[in-house]
Parts: C-alpha cells; sequence; structure tokens
C-alpha cells in the first residue's frame, strides 16, 4: 500500500526504470473503450500522464487532435515513436502545461491513481472548455481465470483499482458533473518474454533490489512454464472506463 506523497511519487518515478518492459509487456486499449471516453466527433484531446502512449495512439486512430502530456522522458522517448501524430510534452497533472480552455477532453489511462488530486483535479478544469470531458480508464487483470489468479495472489498481488479511486475524487470534487462509468473486455496474447516485461513493468517489481526483482521474474517464469499452451497464455482484461463532464 502506499501511504504517503513521498512513496506514492518514489512508485511513479519508478517506471522511469523500465520504461522499456512498460512499451513491450502493457496492452493497449480496445478501440470502443477508447470511442465511450472520448467521443466519435473530432476533438481537441489531453492524453494525461500518457507513459509511452498506450492510450495515445488509439486516440490518434479516431482521429482527435492530440496532445500527450508525460513527466518522464524515457516514456515519453518511446510515446514520439509510437504516435508520431501526436504532440508531447513534458508535464505534469499538477502542473499542466498548456492555455486555459484548450481542450475538449482530458484522458487518463493507468495514471489517475498517482496524481495529487487536490492540485490536479483543478488544474484539469482549467484546461477544459465548458462542458468538456474527464475521461479515466484502467486495464485490470480478470482474476476469474485460474492461472490470472494464482499471478496475482502468488508473485504479483491483486489489482487495487476500485471504482473509488474515480468515483471518489471526482465525484466529490465539485467539479464535475455525475461519473458515467463501463467496462470493457479483451485478451492480451503473452509469450514467455512479454509476460516478464508485464510483471517487471509494475511498480512494486521496478523499485524492488535486483535480486529480489529476479526472485520475482523466476516465478514468473515458472507459472508460464506450467501454463501456456503451443501459442503462448492470452490475458483477460477488464478495462473499467470512468467520465464525467466539467461543471459549467
Amino acid at each position: 500500500m502506499i501511504v504517503n506523497r513521498d512513496e506514492r511519487r518514489g512508485r511513479a518515478n519508478s517506471f522511469a526504470s523500465v520504461a522499456d518492459a512498460y512499451e513491450r509487456g502493457r496492452p493497449e486499449y480496445p478501440l470502443d473503450a477508447v470511442r465511450w471516453l472520448t467521443g466519435d466527433a473530432p476533438a481537441d484531446v489531453v492524453d494525461l500522464g500518457a507513459g509511452t502512449g498506450k492510450l495515445t495512439r488509439g486516440i490518434v486512430a479516431l482521429g482527435h487532435r492530440v496532445i500527450a502530456v508525460e513527466p518522464l522522458p524515457e516514456m515519453l522517448e518511446h510515446l514520439s515513436r509510437a504516435a508520431p501524430e501526436a504532440r508531447a510534452l513534458t508535464g505534469s497533472a499538477e502542473a499542466i502545461p498548456l492555455p486555459d480552455a484548450s481542450a475538449d477532453v482530458v484522458a487518463c489511462a493507468q495514471a489517475f491513481h498517482w496524481f495529487d488530486h487536490a492540485a490536479a483535479l483543478p488544474e484539469i478544469v482549467r484546461v477544459l472548455r465548458p462542458r468538456g470531458r474527464l475521461a479515466l480508464v484502467w486495464n485490470t487483470r480478470d482474476d476469474r481465470e485460474p492461472w490470472v489468479a494464482q499471478l496475482s495472489d502468488t508473485i504479483v498481488g491483486r489489482e487495487t483499482i476500485r471504482e473509488s479511486d474515480a468515483l471518489g475524487p471526482v465525484g466529490t470534487s465539485g467539479l464535475f458533473d455525475v461519473v458515467e462509468t463501463t467496462t470493457f473486455s479483451f485478451r492480451q496474447r503473452l509469450d514467455r518474454a512479454s509476460l516478464r516485461d508485464l510483471v517487471l513493468s509494475r511498480s512494486y517489481c521496478a523499485v524492488l533490489p535486483p535480486d529480489e526483482r529476479e526472485e520475482v521474474l523466476a516465478r514468473v517464469d515458472g507459472l508460464y512454464d506450467a501454463q501456456a499452451g503451443p501459442h503462448g497464455l492470452d490475458m483477460p482484461y477488464v478495462t473499467e472506463c470512468f467520465r464525467a463532464q466539467r461543471l459549467e
């Protein structure tokens, strides 16, 4: 559990050391989910805490004009290669490097729980146009599948994202209308290397000393060897989506 701001910042910054693994191992987001979050009509969309651009590339594919904001240069390097159509900027949720009322949508993928909500939510409102939309999304492993539950319980730990991670801060801020929610399901094909990368890209693993990290990855290899078929493993995900309009 992340218990204070310094620990949260340290865990968030740990992604710099595993940016390559993050790009190789993390899944993108179902296009239907991206469409639900951002809409069909071309819009000015800010991808906040954009990482290596896993969500950015889906937003670009829908024809939106995208500005991707990310604090870590190691992640931005991947993003710029993966989604060259997007404008990439160094910045944070608490200090967004954009003018007032410049975005129709601010989207956050796998990142909102890292933000200092007291500072970030007013910043998001500042850059949104009237009735602009905040869109939040997480891919969470579906632990109803036995081998995924084994991965969670013995190696990785259960996913920690709950509805309250979005509904609480957004709903009590007084800055947004009612939060709408929905989910989408998909599967990610993994080979031995990409399963290792997926685990390594988790912040808890990234901050481990090298010897402890190798112990974790050895257990991952053992699980893969026990469960994989000739075409690898299919990781089931539930994509959890939240959206809310800025109040006038």
